[in-house]
């Protein structure tokens, strides 16, 4: 096991009727004027952003509304926003949403704090040393943005030019951790069967992504993984069936919170080769939801596994899914063909790229732009090559993979 220091501070209150405590949280953690963030009309017409903005209300908290963030967010309403908070001296950032708001209010709050262009924390030029507070109202189970300190965001290339879409990652201890996470299954009975089905893939790909590790003597973090996962496997057909099936849709919903909350990473050095290649399909083709590019991307990259580093891809097949071929190679084979089949009978998700609707894919410029930013090799369990990283992609164009 490797050393780790592990800092959490992010209050979840969870339950039915969580968002009426959003007042006296915001309160609580120092905010006296909020900028709202939130998505479509859909928290306007079911009435929730209401609910929220009578709580800040009651606590004399005052407020200022941006809505319009959509799936796989930009900078540009990021920098919107961040002129907005400027000019409304604003003092805390309140996102109600999934984690494209999450991640939307997170790089404001970092940019409001910050003189120069925010975009060059997300290009590594700067670290992030100061950012106004961060408070969730979740809506959409998935990203587990209300829990970690990281964000995504999609720069984007500017009008007219011949640049291209750039996502990137900005990964933070502590600093852009919300300070507060309100979490009420009864507000994601809503969700369409395809905004479950990306949410519970995106959970899966992020355990998944921490426990495909070569650190050793990691029994307790492989353990706490299996375990999110087979609960995951175990909820989603129930959720997927019933909608409102509020205990099923909990224990998905606090399944997210701790799969990229950092916990399951103590102590190893994790990989994340899937979601750098994912995030190229997502900048290069914004339709496609990160969940969905993770359905077609993570089995890929497993087949590939399989037949280079096939130990632990075995485990996760014997452990998880009742594989009990004997041989390393023939478990990991079995395991993705396992994996596979869950995400697509049961949760229905995609499972080539054809079927995000991407036909005639440009191989050879996701390859490119992939190693463009971030770097000759990727991932950290197998280090990935150009060569190699091509070569998944031409999997995730084959209806089956072994």
């Amino acid at each position: 096991m490797e050393n780790f220091t592990y800092y959490s501070p992010t209050l979840i209150e969870f339950g039915r009727g969580a968002e009426e405590k959003t007042g006296i949280l915001t309160f609580m953690m120092g905010a006296s004027k909020v900028l709202i963030v939130y998505g479509q009309k859909y928290v306007k017409n079911n009435g929730l952003l209401g609910r929220i903005v009578n709580s800040l209300d009651t606590i004399g908290i005052e407020h200022v509304e941006l809505g319009g963030v959509r799936p796989n967010p930009t900078d540009t309403l990021v920098e919107e926003g961040i002129k907005l908070a400027r000019s409304k001296n604003v003092d805390g950032l309140l996102a109600i949403g999934g984690g494209s708001v999450i991640d939307t209010a997170k790089a404001i709050a970092a940019g409001v704090k910050y003189d120069g262009d925010f975009r060059d924390f997300f290009y590594g030029k700067k670290e992030v040393r100061e950012a106004l507070p961060v408070g969730v109202v979740l809506t959409v189970p998935g990203a587990g943005s209300e829990g970690s300190g990281n964000t995504v965001i999609t720069i984007e290339a500017p009008e007219g030019s011949d640049g291209h879409n750039v996502k990137l990652s900005l990964r933070t201890d502590s600093i852009l951790r919300p300070r507060f996470a309100v979490m009420n299954p009864e507000l994601t009975f809503t969700l369409s069967a395809r905004q479950t089905a990306t949410g519970i893939v995106d959970m899966m790909s992020h355990i998944m992504e921490r426990y495909f590790t070569n650190s050793t003597q990691v029994e307790v973090g492989d353990r706490m993984a299996e375990g999110l996962l087979q609960a995951l496997i175990a909820e989603a057909p129930k959720a997927m069936g019933d909608p409102t099936d509020y205990h099923a849709r909990a224990n998905i919903e606090w399944a997210g919170t701790l799969a990229h909350n950092g916990i399951t990473g103590c102590g190893r050095k994790e990989d994340w080769a899937s979601h750098a290649m994912e995030h190229e399909i997502s900048a290069e083709y914004p339709e496609v939801a990160h969940g969905a590019g993770l359905a077609v991307v993570f089995p890929a990259w497993m087949a590939y596994i399989a037949h280079h580093k096939p130990s632990k891809v075995a485990q996760l097949g014997r452990r998880v899914f009742g594989v009990e071929a004997k041989d390393d190679r023939t478990a990991a084979i079995e395991t993705v063909a396992s994996l596979r089949a869950f995400f697509g009978t049961v949760l229905k998700m995609p499972l080539t790229l054809e079927g995000l609707g991407i036909k005639d894919a440009d191989l050879d410029k996701l390859t490119s732009r992939l190693h463009e930013n971030k770097g000759e090799s990727i991932g950290g369990y197998y280090k990935l090559t150009s060569e190699d990283t091509r070569q998944i992609y031409e999997l995730m164009l084959e209806k089956s993979v072994n």
